[in-house]
């Protein structure tokens, strides 16, 4: 092996483990921000509760088709709204925020790609348009299709919200319509306390997500589980932590 190329070699390797650093550097990952709070995908609990939460919405039809169902089983849940949709659909996020769930920015248009700018200028205009409906200014966030960077962290913290995923093994991937049984089982199968389950109430044909509820509901509840808000679960691992 020639010294030149070992040279050459030995610099690849360098350029390798900068990009690594800058990589690792540019995308925390989930230890991190949970550990600073600033993010939340689940808690850690040994109570039987867990938080159902709904993306996508307002929609006239499945929207007030599901509080319905959550009101028949008591069920408390959080749903990130669009604004757009908000601004067509005022009552249901009134009703919505008047039964008890709690309300949280999911942005204006639903973008999947959008600078730290206009990601902001969208979280402000939802905010604006769910206080003029409710004067309640939400202060959770969910990044469209779970997508995130550091800078779009930092952004929403700074404006004031906690970002929400959910459980990595709660994604029920509804709105790719599989199938009612298929979004039951993803459920029951893998439900433990303290998830955050996602579901999406609006974006597309919903009926599988309803019918799929209309067995979930009753069944958890039948397991001794209780539907909190993202904010209860939260503030039950507060709790939690200061007992500890």
């Amino acid at each position: 092996m020639t010294r030149k190329y070992v040279l050459v070699l030995s610099l690849f390797f360098l350029i390798i483990s900068v990009i690594s650093s800058v990589t690792t550097y540019a995308d925390k990952g989930r230890p991190y921000y949970e550990e600073t709070g600033e993010v939340v995908w689940d808690i850690n609990t040994k109570d039987k509760i867990i938080a159902l939460t709904f993306d996508d919405g307002p929609h006239p039809q499945y929207t007030a088709a599901i509080l319905d169902l959550l009101a028949k089983y008591d069920a408390k849940a959080t749903f990130f709204i669009i604004g757009k949709n908000a601004e067509k659909y005022p009552d249901l996020v009134l009703r919505s925020f008047s039964e008890g769930h709690e309300l949280a920015n999911h942005t204006y248009s639903h973008p999947f790609k959008a600078s730290v700018a206009e990601l902001q200028s969208q979280l402000r205009k939802t905010k604006e348009i769910i206080y003029s409906i409710t004067g309640f200014s939400p202060i959770l966030f969910r990044p469209v299709g779970g997508y995130y960077n550091d800078q779009m962290i930092n952004a929403a913290v700074k404006d004031g919200y906690k970002v929400v995923m959910w459980s990595w093994h709660q994604d029920t991937q509804d709105w790719k319509q599989p199938g009612v049984n298929k979004i039951v089982q993803k459920v029951m199968k893998g439900t433990e306390p303290g998830d955050v389950i996602l579901f999406h109430d609006g974006g597309g044909n919903r009926t599988q997500t309803i019918k799929a509820l209309e067995k979930i509901l009753p069944e958890l509840k039948k397991q001794g589980y209780t539907f909190v808000t993202i904010s209860e679960l939260i503030k039950i691992k507060q709790q939690q932590e200061q007992v500890q």
